[in-house]
């Protein structure tokens, strides 16, 4: 009698196992590192995240080649998404290269799964003046550039250098009258050395935009903390372990909008254009896809104009949303835009598509540039026979090749093991279809308790409480300018005109005709953001009550619309 239960408690235990290692199989491992950048001397952290349930940890010893290794820490957490839930370890590494150049951190092994490899950066040191080598604790702030344009995106950091462990503290920077400041990812920590002293270093990057030219002055950073006391301070209560620094005032001169400069104004350290794909040929009613790519130090993609392509006469041209991937290299703001053109050619013979041209301002040698790229033709032929004509992102792409379940070759499908081995599978798949019908039934109870719980009730928030109205205003595009203004309408309008008979301020009425004048008429756009900033700094302030009758004369910029410009 024993044995069938016994025998059904290890056929169970089998699906638990088979389980196991079906949803390994499907595991991923991702390595970064905290800077991509550094100087000789300095750590660098080394990240790697992996899904997979085994407790196999990397193998560090191809590392050892051009690195010293310490600080070795693990972590380990559960995610709820989508219904599912995930396990995810994240391991970490503090890496001191042995010289500089560009290194490779290797590809590392997380048990059966690999690693990328990486490439560092490994700067001559440049470590700040040695005279300061005596304290516990000092700051020093800088910027990428002293004598940066109006608008211009400026990386600030501030570091902090303390001898003695931290135990608690907070560091702060102001941000200066006459320019936007605000904070730039997450703070890097490494250790570096400073004449001959081994120091902690917390790094923290802003981004700082001038609004008006002139001498701009940056309140110094501050920090106040308290660090690993001596046995004599902790036993006699002395308050030997209280640190305090602060960092030495800069002025920055910030130069005024040059009088040939192209416009829109875009100041950046360069700018590079490419085509990242093009095709080979085109024929009529298919799509053929063209893909762009900018690449602009010093600039984040709200400041960047929209990449588009000119007119191609009998080419329709259909559009994808940019892909920014924005980082921050080299203490300033980095941007790279991917956008994707469909291109559907209505007629056969030759068609031509005119270079891409975006100008702008090089701040390195203070003159106009301009970014081109060269000019493409084609002979555009018939239309396959039967085919049918082919919209937008339906341009036909090369077929997926088989996913590769366990240990199965490429071209082999789960119908193609044994047996034996498709009933295990099965098996497998039911139970994880069961635990998840579970799941998603524990869920669903949970929600419905929620919904029938009773909800306090909400205050709709007020149409000027956006905290994104002033960073638009400082760097964004006119357009995504005047769909936010009309957004924040109760209910929103359709154009600027609807939008400025709404309003009972007659300063912010003027900001937007010079809004207006500055997308369509030749306007001074720097002047423009700076009557939209002062004017909405508290909001929109609406009417009473809206005017019910139309304007008596034709709106003063026919056919503006609060999209984008086209």
């Amino acid at each position: 009698m024993k044995t069938p239960v016994l025998h059904h408690a290890w056929a169970r235990i089998a699906v638990l196992l088979l389980a196991f290692v079906c949803l390994d199989a499907t595991a991923q491992v991702r390595t970064w590192l905290d800077r991509d950048r550094i100087a000789a001397g300095e750590t660098v952290t080394l990240n790697i995240e992996t899904t997979s349930a085994s407790n196999a940890e990397p193998d560090y010893a191809p590392l050892l080649t051009d690195f010293f290794l310490s600080g070795h820490t693990s972590r380990r957490e559960f995610v709820m998404s989508g219904g599912r839930s995930t396990m995810r370890t994240l391991y970490a590494v503090a890496l001191r290269p042995r010289r500089d150049g560009v290194l490779t951190v290797p590809a590392l092994y997380v048990g059966s799964l690999q690693t990328q490899p990486i490439t560092l950066t490994v700067a001559p040191s440049a470590a700040p003046s040695a005279s300061r080598a005596g304290e516990e604790v000092f700051i020093e702030s800088e910027p990428d550039d002293p004598d940066p344009y109006v608008q211009q995106s400026v990386g600030w950091v501030v570091r902090l250098y303390s001898a003695t462990p931290l135990i608690s503290g907070q560091l702060d920077q102001a941000a200066p009258d006459g320019a936007s400041m605000q904070r730039v990812g997450d703070d890097a920590q490494y250790q570096r050395d400073v004449g001959g002293r081994r120091y902690n270093v917390v790094e923290r990057r802003y981004l700082l935009v001038p609004e008006r030219s002139g001498p701009l002055t940056i309140p110094p950073a501050h920090f106040e903390g308290r660090g690993a006391g001596g046995f004599f301070d902790d036993l006699l209560g002395n308050n030997g372990g209280a640190l305090e620094a602060n960092a030495a005032p800069r002025v920055l001169q910030v130069q005024p909008v040059p009088a040939n400069a192209p416009q829109p104004w875009l100041p950046l350290q360069s700018l590079q254009l490419r085509y990242q794909s093009t095709p080979q040929e085109l024929r009529v009613g298919a799509a053929s896809t063209v893909v762009i790519e900018a690449v602009a130090d010093g600039a984040t993609a709200a400041q960047m104009p929209e990449l588009q392509l000119p007119t191609i006469d009998g080419v329709q041209v259909f559009a994808e949303p940019v892909q920014a991937d924005e980082r921050f290299t080299d203490g300033r703001p980095r941007v790279k835009l991917t956008r994707r053109f469909s291109l559907v050619p209505s007629r056969d013979g030759g068609v031509r598509l005119d270079g891409v041209r975006m100008s702008w301002w090089d701040v390195r040698a203070g003159g106009a540039r301009t970014a081109d790229l060269p000019p493409l033709s084609w002979t555009v032929r018939p239309a396959a026979p039967g085919a049918p004509p082919a919209g937008p992102g339906q341009a036909v792409r090369p077929s997926a090749s088989p996913a590769i379940v366990g240990n199965a070759q490429p071209g082999q499908s789960l119908g193609d093991f044994g047996g034996a081995n498709r009933i295990w599978i099965l098996a497998a798949l039911l139970f994880a279809a069961l635990w998840l019908f579970t799941l998603v039934w524990g869920l669903h109870r949970g929600d419905a308790r929620t919904a029938a719980a009773p909800r306090p009730a909400r205050d709709e928030a007020h149409p000027s409480s956006n905290p994104d109205l002033k960073r638009l205003i400082d760097r964004g595009d006119f357009g995504d300018v005047a769909d936010a203004l009309c957004a924040m309408a109760r209910p929103p309008v359709h154009d600027l005109d609807a939008l400025r008979a709404r309003l009972d301020d007659p300063r912010q009425r003027e900001a937007i005709d010079a809004l207006q004048r500055a997308r369509w008429g030749g306007g001074d756009g720097v002047s423009a953001r700076e009557l939209l900033r002062h004017a909405f700094a508290k909001g929109p302030r609406w009417r009473q009550s809206t005017p019910a009758d139309a304007p008596p004369v034709p709106p003063l910029y026919p056919g503006a619309r609060s999209g984008r410009e086209g």
